[in-house]
């Protein structure tokens, strides 16, 4: 069996992190084994915020290489978002997913961006992961497209029919838009 290396193979993510002003976890999702325990991921999130903490990430997103890993990563209000790869992946890749992610946190709580909307909101933080990266490999990363197909998947069982529709119907139209655009 011959072996291959990763270097020029699909783009690879280890892991996207939603961390709070303090550092504390909101939403983390990883995609390697390079932090196999608990205690590893809290670790590695611990003196990732610590080392980018006082730097100033809110008009743009900020590159750090970080224990041989390119480290992407932007603040809006009290919330800290994160996206690793390898220190070989490319930075504009894994700076359009953590522009992705951002976004469609920002048009998934309607611009309300705070710690408190992102944890009554949390399902739908996970879901937009899941639709953002699956296993490492990167599956989407327009904005309106995350927050179409995490709208699709959340609709609440005990909202009234009509409303569930209405939310189906956007979320039809915005895929058909899309697509009709796409052509």
């Amino acid at each position: 069996m011959a072996n291959f290396s990763t270097h020029g193979a699909c783009p690879s993510i280890k892991n996207i992190l939603l961390l709070d002003s303090e550092g504390k976890r909101v939403a983390v999702k990883y995609y390697s084994d390079d932090w196999p325990t608990n205690a590893a991921k809290l670790a590695f999130e611990k003196s990732v915020f610590t080392k980018t903490q006082k730097t100033n990430a809110r008009t743009e997103a900020e590159i750090a290489m970080f224990e041989n890993n390119v480290v992407i990563y932007k603040f809006i209000q009290d919330l800290h978002f994160f996206v690793t790869g390898g220190d070989d992946e490319n930075e504009l890749i894994l700076a359009t997913v953590l522009q992705g992610f951002s976004d469609a946190v920002a048009l998934l709580l309607r611009n309300n961006i705070d710690k408190r909307e992102a944890l009554e909101n949390l399902d739908l933080i996970l879901l937009c992961l899941d639709e953002i990266v699956d296993g490492g490999m990167i599956l989407e990363t327009d904005a309106s497209v995350i927050e179409g197909k995490v709208a699709a998947h959340s609709i609440d069982a005990g909202a009234p029919l009509s409303e569930q529709t209405l939310t189906q119907a956007l979320a039809t139209a915005r895929e058909h838009l899309t697509r009709s655009l796409l052509k």
